[in-house]
């Protein structure tokens, strides 16, 4: 089985335990890259604090600082990379039980409150749900990222 080429993108990621959880996601599941966007903090912001949860991991993942996502979401589609938007979106998402991932993912992970434009979202390939059979309607996005990430691998 070839191993699958990753990428996540952590778009305007409020929480630095979520942005240090990503880090050490990062390196377990190899993904090639972590893009930081909009203003999720990075390891040159704030290199103490981010430190705490990634636990060296932001020493060993690559990492880009990048404005906007347009831009970066053209440049990774050129590059055969299927883009997917993790979030429940009524009428768009679909399960992710019922996607098959390509060998070359990007993973756009949203704001921890207001989640992922519809602007970005259209931009992106599919846009993929955790359903939920609690009461709550998401994971934290950072257990989000493990979930999706061991299930690309496992494909």
């Amino acid at each position: 089985m070839k191993k699958p080429r990753i990428i996540v993108i952590a778009h305007r990621i409020r929480s630095l335990y979520n942005v240090g959880s990503f880090f050490r996601t990062c390196d377990a599941i190899g993904a090639e890259k972590i893009y930081l966007s909009g203003y999720t903090a990075s390891p040159k912001d704030q290199p103490i604090r981010l430190a705490k949860t990634a636990l060296g991991a932001e020493q060993t993942v690559d990492w880009e600082k990048v404005k906007t996502l347009p831009p970066l979401i053209k440049k990774l589609k050129t590059k055969g990379y299927e883009i997917i938007a993790l979030e429940e979106t009524k009428g768009q998402s679909i399960d992710y039980r019922k996607w098959s991932p390509s060998d070359k993912v990007a993973i756009i992970l949203g704001n921890e409150v207001k989640g992922i434009s519809k602007v970005i979202r259209d931009k992106c390939n599919k846009v993929i749900e955790l359903p939920m059979l609690g009461k709550k309607k998401s994971l934290n996005v950072s257990v989000s990222l493990g979930a999706i990430g061991f299930y690309i691998l496992g494909k």
